[in-house]
């Protein structure tokens, strides 16, 4: 009998648990509402590129907007044939993938000596990375442009690609993650003589794979979205990318919304894939992030 008692759990642990499990449909509920909020203009997007074009807006805002009588890949192959969107997808894949390996190197290597390395005015570069986060890019786009005009870089793929390697939001994010893992996987590198390259190479990388995950889809989804920087520095078809082609594409006459449609969706599938493929250490990333913190 006193077995049974002392291994029953106590009256606030049962109330805290009744709690939980009364409150699990409300939050079910919640968590679906915003999923279909979040999920209804895709399914519109998807479902206006594969109708015919005189029925994208014809169904009106129903549920029969959202299902296709219709299904047909005429848009697809209008949108592709008009708007070049070959050259268009090259270049965004192009600045896409430089800008996030190029940061992964640059942005890592910095967090890693911030968080590991000991060095002069290393916590007044500290400060200065964490004033950078919340200054807004728009307010550093005029001096930026006139850099880059001044260096010829107008209408060039390295206009896009080398302004946004160094990220201060990336270096502080690798700098926490560095900072919380144990010091003596460093210090046994250490003793095997392996300098800070070498510890950061064979040591640190190997098991930041989260950090780098969360990182690489972070950055591919702002460069890839990006409109306001490719507006200013670009002027020709041939480094322009997808955000910018879009603009453009809807100007073009005839206006055909199941071709914008089908732009945008061919626009959409590049970041779902990428978000798929890593959403595992993604997770783990951003839940391993908030155990820390």
């Amino acid at each position: 009998m006193n077995t049974r008692t002392a291994t029953r759990p106590s009256a606030p642990v049962r109330r805290h648990t009744r709690r939980r499990t009364h409150n699990l449909p409300l939050h079910y509920a919640v968590c679906t509402l915003v999923a279909v909020v979040m999920l209804v203009p895709l399914v519109f997007m998807f479902a206006g590129a594969l109708k015919p074009n005189e029925d994208v807006l014809g169904d009106g805002a129903g549920w029969r907007a959202l299902v296709p009588a219709e299904v047909s890949l005429d848009n697809f192959v209008s949108a592709w044939e008009r708007s070049a969107f070959g050259q268009l997808l090259f270049n965004s894949l192009l600045i896409c993938s430089l800008t996030v390996v190029g940061g992964l190197i640059v942005n890592s290597m910095f967090g890693y000596a911030l968080a590991r390395l000991r060095w002069t005015s290393r916590n007044a570069v500290l400060a200065i990375v964490v004033a950078l986060i919340i200054i807004p890019f728009e307010s550093l786009a005029i001096p930026l442009l006139l850099m880059v005009t001044e260096l010829g870089w107008l209408d060039t793929y390295q206009a896009q690609i080398i302004p946004f390697v160094a990220n201060p939001f990336f270096v502080y994010l690798f700098y926490s993650f560095f900072l919380a893992l144990p010091r003596e996987l460093e210090e046994a590198a250490r003793v095997d003589g392996a300098g800070p390259w070498r510890t950061y190479r064979s040591v640190i990388v190997p098991v930041s794979k989260p950090a780098f995950a969360s990182v690489a889809i972070l950055s591919f989804l702002m460069t890839w979205g990006q409109l306001l920087w490719p507006v200013m520095v670009t002027r020709s078809e041939s480094v322009r990318p997808l955000p910018v082609g879009m603009a453009v594409f809807q100007t073009l006459p005839p206006l055909q919304w199941g071709d914008i449609m089908a732009f945008a969706a061919m626009m959409t599938v590049p970041m779902l894939v990428v978000f798929l493929i890593f959403q595992r250490a993604f997770v783990q990333g951003v839940a391993a992030q908030a155990v820390k913190e």
